[in-house]
């Protein structure tokens, strides 16, 4: 899907479920996002990029390629999303995956690099996610470290 006579955003050959709300100013390009999500203003979604159902996805934020993102998930403001953790690699082989399991809450202005974060696991605003998060586990900081865990 492309709107080429709108110059407020550049959706290129992507599928997006039905009752999904796309804000202005976004790039999307060959990815997937499920039913009943959003994207926000200014958002950036590369090639690969899978969005799963009723997933918000809020402004500024950058998902780069190799990145999956579950149902009932929740990326505030601003976060941005590594795959190349030896920047600038050439070398797409050597990119690296980051999978974020369903009903995940990420704080804004957080960073998350190439890791698995399980299920219902909640990330602090500004957090820098430097290794894997156990699912229902509360992470926050500088690198990011487990606080506690969810009920």
């Amino acid at each position: 899907m492309a709107y080429p006579e709108n110059d407020r955003q550049l959706i290129r050959d992507c599928r997006i479920g039905e009752g999904t709300k796309v804000w202005n100013f976004v790039n999307m390009y060959e990815c997937e996002v499920g039913r009943d999500s959003m994207i926000g203003t200014f958002v950036e979604i590369q090639a690969g990029v899978k969005i799963g159902d009723r997933t918000r996805v809020q402004s500024h934020t950058f998902v780069c390629e190799l990145v999956t993102i579950g149902n009932d998930c929740f990326v505030g403001h601003g976060v941005m999303f590594i795959n190349d953790t030896e920047p600038p690699q050439g070398d797409r082989t050597r990119w690296k995956e980051t999978v974020i399991e369903d009903g995940v809450s990420i704080g804004s202005n957080a960073t998350i690099l190439p890791v698995r974060i399980g299920t219902r696991a909640m990330i602090g605003a500004g957090a820098v996610v430097t290794k894997d998060v156990p699912a229902g586990a509360v992470v926050a900081g500088v690198p990011a470290r487990v606080l506690r865990y969810r009920d």
